[in-house]
């Protein structure tokens, strides 16, 4: 990527100026290649645990998991902006939000994530009042999946939604939050969010194309991870048929040897 290190002011900049796109990585070559192509924002998430683990959900995943990713994403050096989620589990209280931040921003994490609103404002304030920057997470939360039955549901469909998510997001802009991740919001209620912040970036996932950013997940983009892609999500490459197909060609050439 050509140019300075993208930085949370960066981001900040970019509101209502320019869209932008972030991606996840998870490991070393994943995060220089996103680099060179000039991503600006990485994203070691949590969906590690589907895409990367074998999990069937993100609730699986431990912060020893994401310290492990993280650190081999932040041996990269990119100039792109390096944040990373916080796992289940590791931000129930306020104290518990930092020491587990802590953990990760020691480990090259730029900023961290985390998935709810309104609820943990006491865990964001916190991070945020140690210096660490942290990104939001509203609409559809993957890590509270299983409290839904295991259906990933749009929000925002009815007026109490609408009402609950911008809630939601005029309290996590107040609290200092410089961006976040809509999933699977309405397009109208998503285009509404992103007009009332004016300060925190909204980045879309499933939720139209007004919002001041995109984000997917790196292995849904490059149909890395064939035996699923999310409705949301067009792949531009067919990079697993290709590894299946060049595996079962160095195959046939070691047996004609």
């Amino acid at each position: 990527m050509e140019g300075n290190k993208v930085t949370v002011e960066t981001v900040r900049s970019w509101k209502g100026v320019r869209r932008f796109g972030a991606l996840t990585a998870y490991d070393y070559p994943g995060a220089r290649l996103l680099d060179e192509a000039g991503v600006p924002v990485i994203l070691v998430g949590d969906s590690l645990g589907m895409v990367v683990l074998g999990h069937p959900d993100t609730t699986h995943v431990t912060l020893a998991d994401m310290l492990h990713h993280l650190a081999a994403v932040a041996r990269a050096r990119p100039r792109a902006l390096v944040g990373a989620d916080l796992p289940i589990g590791t931000y129930r209280t306020p104290e518990e939000a930092v020491a587990s931040a802590r953990r990760l921003a020691d480990a090259g994490a730029e900023y961290v994530k985390a998935e709810g609103g309104r609820e943990i404002l006491p865990q964001i304030r916190a991070i945020v009042a140690e210096g660490i920057p942290f990104m939001g997470h509203l609409g559809m939360l993957p890590q509270h999946v299983l409290e839904e039955g295991g259906k990933y549901r749009v929000k925002g469909r009815d007026d109490a939604g609408r009402l609950a998510l911008l809630e939601d997001a005029r309290s996590l802009e107040a609290a200092g939050v410089f961006a976040c991740v809509l999933e699977l919001v309405t397009p109208p209620v998503a285009a509404e969010l992103t007009r009332e912040c004016r300060s925190m970036a909204t980045i879309g996932i499933g939720s139209g194309p007004d919002c001041d950013g995109q984000i997917l997940v790196t292995h849904d983009l490059v149909g890395a991870f064939p035996w699923f892609t999310p409705k949301f999500a067009t792949p531009l490459a067919r990079t697993g048929e290709a590894a299946r197909a060049a595996a079962a060609q160095w195959l046939s050439a070691v047996a004609g040897r």
